[in-house]
């Protein structure tokens, strides 16, 4: 593969459990009404994050529970783990079941991390989200609805980027993602206009790539 082209996540297992046993859901802070819970694990953490929020949009769905592995998919404790598992809770199997394909499809079709060198061994995620459901709205600290660029990079490949990006648009950093996440990445959230979040993706993604081409500058 060469330096631009996408790294698309694979979604390595689900299942939807139709009643969740009543000291289990206590356990997992089910509310009143969520019976059914819908798991997924994905070999890109970020990725899935970004598909979690597209279920939880216009749906009585939501993410329960969504957790990074430490070290990453290359020490994954099993072939299906990956580096995340997420859990979607709803009122009834077939809408868990509905919004869990809903995440599965945004995995196939849009939220993919992209490759910085020839060798695709430097990856980021510079994801414009036109629209935040509800998870990624709580994890920002914005309301539902904002437009929201999410992004990650290796360590100092990040610090570089995200500073390019808030100085390329009108956004504002919501939260940063100090290294080293599980993952050993970092990243941040900026939020701002739908045109200042996808200004933003880009610089941050130009940034990377001139890291990519020219590591060392000094």
């Amino acid at each position: 593969m060469s330096a631009g082209d996408p790294i698309r996540p694979t979604i390595l297992a689900t299942r939807v459990i139709p009643n969740v046993e009543p000291a289990f859901a206590a356990r997992l802070g089910l509310r009143a009404g969520q019976h059914s819970l819908a798991l997924v694990t994905c070999d890109l953490d970020d990725a899935l994050y970004v598909c979690l929020d597209e279920a939880t949009k216009a749906a009585d769905v939501e993410v329960v529970y969504a957790r990074s592995f430490y070290a990453g998919s290359a020490h994954a404790s099993g072939p299906l783990s990956g580096e995340i598992i997420g859990m979607l809770a709803g009122p009834t199997p077939a809408e868990a079941s509905a919004k869990l394909q809903a995440c599965v499809d945004y995995a196939h079709t849009r939220a993919h991390f992209t490759s910085a060198d020839h060798g695709d061994a430097l990856v980021f995620f510079a994801h414009a989200i036109a629209r935040t459901g509800s998870y990624l709205s709580k994890q920002a600290g914005v309301p539902p609805g904002s437009p929201l660029a999410y992004l990650v990079a290796p360590p100092l490949e990040a610090t570089f980027a995200i500073d390019a990006a808030l100085k390329a648009a009108d956004v504002a950093l919501v939260n940063w993602f100090a290294p080293p996440s599980e993952t050993n990445f970092s990243g941040a959230h900026l939020s701002g206009s739908q045109s200042a979040v996808v200004a933003a993706c880009r610089a941050f993604a130009d940034a990377v790539f001139e890291v990519a081409a020219l590591p060392r500058e000094v």
